[in-house]
């Protein structure tokens, strides 16, 4: 929930997240299919809030969380509900975009959404205030870093290394991504796979591969180095994606 990229490349769409976390927190259940309002669902789910920081859909719908909207933030604890929620709130939704816009954040810690349904690509930060909502071109690549713990500058770096591994030959493959993602280099502060001396660390990497064949999520335990895959046919919508 910290490091997200997304990468269309022809008929196929990625979307890959690296979650860190303190290492006294408990991994996540790997990803099994569940229901939510009669919608299947895909997701690696947090023991302690019982939320989630990445979740797909049936329809094609892919819902990934960061920390912090635009700056750095201190946490109060006192929040009405886990920004993981809202996550299930959204992908539960056959309208998903239609519940971002409706959805009560009151209360609810700063965060980054990074929403793809209906072939569209869509951001929302939530400043603890306001919804800042926008649509992104979904021909264009993008990373997100959480802004709770990365400065301007390192997010900058990371955008840099991002297009050297755009430009660096062919299109990308789905384990070159996750690879990318999975580096470690001495920066073990500010690298893609972190392990700081305040015992944040990063625990796993997912990744959501929508194509002809439907929508498979890829979830890697760095800890246990375990890997759960699952998959998910593309179901037909029969109401308004807004």
């Amino acid at each position: 929930m910290c490091t997200v990229s997304f990468i269309a490349v022809k008929d196929k769409v990625f979307l890959t997240s690296n979650r860190d976390e303190h290492k006294s927190r408990p991994s996540a259940f790997a990803p099994v299919e569940t229901l939510i309002n009669d919608v299947k669902v895909v997701y690696p789910k947090d023991p302690k809030a019982g939320g989630t920081w990445f979740a797909v859909n049936e329809f094609g719908t892919v819902t990934v969380l960061l920390n912090g909207a635009f700056e750095y933030h201190k946490s109060t604890g006192n929040y009405r509900r886990s920004r993981g929620l809202i996550v299930l709130d959204i992908i539960g939704s056959k309208t998903p975009l239609s519940a971002i816009k409706t959805i009560d954040l009151n209360l609810i810690e700063p965060f980054t959404l990074v929403l793809f349904a209906d072939g569209g690509l869509f951001e929302l930060r939530w400043d603890g205030q306001q919804k800042h909502l926008r649509q992104l071109d979904a021909d264009t690549p993008y990373i997100w870093s959480s802004a709770t713990l990365y400065t301007k500058e390192v997010m900058q770096d990371r955008e840099n290394a991002f297009a050297q591994f755009l430009g660096n030959g062919p299109a990308p493959t789905g384990e070159a991504i996750i690879a990318f993602h999975t580096n470690k280099t001495e920066d073990q502060e500010n690298g893609f796979v972190i392990d700081r001396g305040t015992g944040l660390k990063t625990f796993s990497v997912t990744q959501a591969l929508l194509d002809e064949t439907g929508i498979s999520l890829c979830h890697k335990d760095l800890r246990t180095g375990t890997r759960t895959k699952n998959h998910l046919g593309m179901a037909t919508k029969l109401c308004s994606p807004s």
